[in-house]
């Protein structure tokens, strides 16, 4: 269970506090439904993801503080042009001020009890109901209006997969990792990349900023066109906390990418390269996709 239930009663004991929540998601997004986030006039607790998905949600949550307790909105964000990038994701979230005479729902979440919310015209009432589900919330369709129930979602374990390439082994990447116990980002610096549904289209030094700053449960794969823009990604996360940072290549290529990094003090230790589970060996595009994330899943299992 996410910290958040704490950052919101501390939060709710020293003044207007919001929560976002992440309803639904379709296509690629940086977390999944049930991610949430706290968010006061001066502070953020937990996170959505996203970078520019981020910055405006928070906007809009500050503005709602101004609004009477239990006041919502839910929100609609295509991950495309309106955030400046192209793909095919988009998320559903739900945007309102935390009433604190009727927060003792986020106790019982915490414990796990199943909680049924119902929106109301001015607020949001909630409930818990063991063992009876009212459904959930889709990615599409019209948005939900006074009168919805739904069940409050709970994001499912697994941990993020940042993707950096479009090519032909990224592609086979993102073709498999549906299903699987992780959540994707998946990001391409070049314009044609668009035309895959799912990539996230980004700038090189937005690409870098991502790895540099990726969280300690991440995965991160190096798969892009350019040595150049692999060698700039691996070596920003290295000198980040993700748990696996996986870069395409040949022994030469890790070879002169060690040298590199050593002239230049980064420590390499994680560094894995080329990637995949050891003895497969095949070089197609879905052999590599299927090594690499059997990788990555055996890893999290010896660590679980």
């Amino acid at each position: 269970m996410a910290d958040w239930p704490k950052a919101a009663r501390v939060a709710l004991a020293q003044g207007p506090t919001a929560l976002v929540t992440i309803l639904a998601t379709e296509g690629s997004a940086p977390r999944g439904a049930g991610a949430r986030m706290v968010v006061t006039g001066d502070a953020l607790h937990g996170t959505i993801g996203g970078g520019a998905l981020e910055w405006r949600v928070t906007e809009q949550a500050r503005a709602i503080l101004a609004l009477p307790p239990g006041s919502w909105r839910v929100q609609d964000y295509p991950l495309g042009p309106l955030l400046g990038q192209c793909c095919g994701g988009r998320v559903r979230l739900l945007v309102e001020r935390l009433d604190p005479v009727a927060s003792e729902w986020i106790e019982a979440f915490e414990k796990g009890e199943e909680i049924v919310a119902r929106l109301e015209t001015e607020t949001i009432s909630r409930a818990s109901f063991p063992g009876l589900r009212r459904g959930s919330v889709g990615a599409r369709g019209p948005l939900p209006e006074a009168g919805v129930e739904f069940t409050e979602p709970m994001e499912t374990p697994g941990s993020p997969l940042i993707l950096f390439g479009a090519g032909h082994v990224g592609r086979a990447i993102a073709d498999r990792a549906p299903g699987l116990p992780l959540h994707l980002a998946w990001f391409d610096s070049r314009e044609d990349a668009a035309a895959y549904p799912g990539v996230m289209l980004a700038e090189e030094s937005a690409m870098i900023d991502c790895a540099r700053t990726a969280p300690a449960d991440a995965a991160i794969l190096i798969v892009t066109h350019d040595h150049g823009l692999d060698y700039k990604l691996t070596a920003a996360a290295l000198a980040g906390e993700a748990g696996y940072v996986g870069l395409i290549g040949s022994a030469t290529k890790r070879a002169r990418f060690l040298s590199r990094l050593a002239e230049e003090g980064v420590g390499a230790a994680r560094l894995i390269c080329p990637i995949g589970l050891p003895g497969v060996t095949g070089k197609e595009p879905a052999v590599i996709a299927i090594a690499a994330l059997a990788q990555i899943l055996s890893l999290g299992q010896r660590a679980a």
